[in-house]
C-alpha cells in the first residue's frame, strides 16, 4: 500500500508539473482569460476531472504558475548577474540578461503584468503574487546596491528597478531589445552620479 501510495503522488506531481507547465506557454503566449481549462487540459495530457482535482479553480492554477514563475525567472537573473565579479558589474548584467530575454522569439513582455492586468482587479491572489515577484526583484536589486556602499542603497535600487520595469515595457510594446541597452546606459549614469565606480566601491564627490 505504501508504495502504490508513492506512486500515485509521484503520478500527481508529474501531472501537476505537465499542466503547469501547459498554462505557462498558453497564458503568457495568449493571455489568462483567452484560454480555457480544456485547453490547458488538452495540452497537459490529463482528463478535466484530474485537472479540477488538483486545481479547483482557474485562479489557483494562474497563481501557482506565477509563483513558480517567479522563482524560475528570478534564478535565472541572479545565477547570470551573480556570476559577474563586483556589484556595479552585476547591476548592469541585470540589463544584459534582459537584453537576452527580450531577444528570445517567444518574448510577449512581463507575465506578471499580463495577469495583473487582466486580473489583478478582480483575484486578490494574483494581484499579490504580481506584487510580490516585482518586490522580489526589487529586494535582490537593493541587496546589490547595498553591496556598493553608497549612501541611499535602496533608493538606488528603486530607480534601477524602474529602469528595468520600463525597458520590459518598452520592449513588449516595441518588438525590440533595444530598451535594455538603453536601460543599461541609464543605469550607468545613475551608477556613476552615485559614485560606483568599476570596483563596486562608492566614492564620495567631497
Amino acid at each position: 500500500m505504501a508504495a502504490t501510495g508513492a506512486g500515485s503522488e509521484r503520478d500527481g506531481e508529474r501531472a501537476k508539473a505537465r499542466i503547469l507547465d501547459s498554462a505557462e506557454e498558453l497564458f503568457y503566449a495568449r493571455g489568462v482569460q483567452a484560454v480555457g481549462m480544456d485547453a490547458v487540459r488538452s495540452a497537459a495530457g490529463v482528463s478535466l476531472k484530474r485537472l479540477y482535482q488538483l486545481f479547483p479553480a482557474k485562479e489557483r492554477l494562474v497563481e501557482e504558475f506565477l509563483r513558480r514563475r517567479d522563482h524560475a525567472w528570478r534564478d535565472a537573473l541572479v545565477r547570470y548577474a551573480d556570476a559577474r565579479p563586483t556589484p556595479r558589474a552585476r547591476l548592469l548584467a541585470v540589463f544584459d540578461w534582459l537584453y537576452q530575454w527580450f531577444a528570445e522569439p517567444d518574448f510577449r513582455g512581463c507575465v506578471f503584468i499580463n495577469c495583473f492586468g487582466e486580473l489583478g482587479g478582480t483575484s486578490q491572489p494574483v494581484a499579490k503574487a504580481a506584487r510580490d515577484h516585482k518586490e522580489a526583484v526589487r529586494a535582490y536589486l537593493g541587496e546589490l546596491t547595498t553591496a556598493t556602499g553608497v549612501a541611499a542603497p535602496q533608493q538606488l535600487a528603486s530607480q534601477l528597478a524602474l529602469l528595468a520595469e520600463g525597458a520590459i515595457t518598452t520592449a513588449a510594446l516595441s518588438g525590440s531589445a533595444d530598451s535594455a541597452r538603453e536601460g543599461r546606459v541609464a543605469a550607468e549614469v545613475l551608477l556613476n552620479a552615485a559614485g560606483v565606480r568599476e570596483q563596486g566601491a562608492a566614492h564620495c564627490n567631497d
